[in-house]
């Protein structure tokens, strides 16, 4: 009996692993409209992540949250006063030179 009931749990979890790789599935492949934009928002988000830890901001500030969301309230500060148009201009090329500068590194890394 206990052999059986061994078998029995087995078999639920194996049942409980296949439902789960379903439902994961069907959630991969839904095209809901609300779940596309969540899916979209989702990556997005992800990605302004990987800008934060790109730029070392993480491990200058020890993974500080309060750190990193001060520094991002002052740049949102300073977008807003009269010098934020010469601020985003400054930062954007700033980007864009480190961009183009990990492009060229990956082209002649590869």
């Amino acid at each position: 009996m206990l052999l059986h009931l061994s078998a029995t749990l087995v078999a639920l979890r194996h049942n409980r692993a296949a439902l789960n790789r379903r439902q994961a599935a069907q959630a991969r492949n839904d095209l809901r409209t609300w779940q596309v934009e969540r899916r979209k928002r989702t990556r997005h988000l992800i990605e302004l992540g990987g800008l934060v830890v790109k730029a070392g901001i993480v491990d200058l500030t020890n993974d500080d949250r309060a750190i990193i969301y001060g520094a991002l309230l002052w740049i949102a500060a300073k977008l807003q006063s009269p010098e934020g148009k010469h601020s985003r201009d400054l930062w954007a090329a700033r980007g864009k030179q480190a961009f183009n500068a990990e492009r060229h590194e990956e082209k002649n890394g590869q």
